[in-house]
């Protein structure tokens, strides 16, 4: 691993100008850090651990500070400059004001805003007032693309793994986020997604927090419409990580049996959602139009 690194800084010196090959070389040292740190709570973090995660991020923000006035017009650079915002000494609005950037170079995108969610949650550099701020103000500035839905973006991530957010959440306007989602965007990638996430990163949820999981609830609850009006085709992979958490990091060890975990996890789920008409003899066939009921 660290010959790799050390190749890449060869390449980095002989094109110091170059903000893309700059970009590399600090994402090389960002993908580093966090193979050291991992992704658990801070405090469970070995100190030698910690102490490289610090070091890389410090030499990946060092490579990209010569190009940080490129952010402005390059979705590459600011991409980058928004994946440092993951080590120290960072602040929620310099977080919000990154991925402000980011996202409105390319508002088509909804990885962002994710991301924003989960940087803006204080277990990183962010508050929860901060969070729904920020969230509201991107739905305000994207509101030709998504209408609502850059709200729900915004939260996706954060309220999947954090209580206090969850119970936080203006649970009508997220799903009114969900409908406009949907009604913009209907490729079968972004339905999987969004049914996956409500049935299976949601719905399987449940912590103990009364508010939290009432969301949670009513958000999982959210699947059987979007799996009866949209869905047309089953994209295991997407299930299996929805059912991991959409954690990056996660280590597979075999694609097959991570997607047919994935197959399995969406059947069982859709079984639930179609068992007045399993029960009464039918078979459940995904057109074009969505899933059709058909005589067994």
């Amino acid at each position: 691993m660290l010959n790799g690194i050390e190749s890449l800084e060869y390449v980095l010196q002989d094109h110091p100008e170059d903000p893309a090959i700059a970009c590399v070389v600090a994402l090389a040292h960002i993908d580093v850090a966090w193979a050291w740190r991992g992704t658990g709570w801070d405090i469970d973090v070995p100190p030698q651990n910690r102490e490289a995660f610090g070091a890389h991020f410090e030499r990946a923000t060092e490579i990209m500070a010569p190009f940080r006035a490129e952010a402005s017009h390059s979705p590459l650079v600011a991409a980058t400059c928004c994946a440092l915002l993951a080590g120290p000494g960072q602040s929620a609005q310099t977080a919000a004001d990154r991925y402000e950037a980011l996202i409105d170079l390319n508002t088509s995108n909804p990885a962002p805003m994710r991301a924003m969610g989960n940087h803006l949650l204080p277990r990183w550099h962010g508050s929860y007032d901060a969070l729904e701020l920020e969230a509201r103000r991107t739905a305000a500035r994207t509101g030709n693309i998504w209408g609502a839905g850059a709200y729900t973006w915004v939260m996706f991530d954060a309220i999947s793994g954090d209580d206090e957010a969850c119970a936080r959440l203006d649970l009508p306007f997220f799903i009114e986020g969900l409908h406009d989602i949907l009604a913009r965007r209907r490729d079968p990638h972004i339905v999987n997604l969004l049914a996956a996430y409500c049935a299976n990163t949601m719905g399987q949820a449940y912590s103990g927090n009364n508010d939290a999981d009432q969301n949670r609830a009513q958000i999982a609850a959210c699947a059987d419409w979007i799996v009866r009006e949209h869905l047309t085709e089953l994209h295991p992979m997407i299930w299996a990580h929805a059912a991991q958490g959409f954690d990056n990091s996660l280590r597979i060890r075999s694609a097959a049996r991570f997607a047919a975990a994935g197959q399995a996890d969406a059947m069982r789920i859709l079984t639930i959602l179609f068992k007045r008409e399993i029960a009464a003899g039918n078979r459940i066939v995904f057109t074009e139009d969505g899933p059709v009921a058909t005589a067994g």
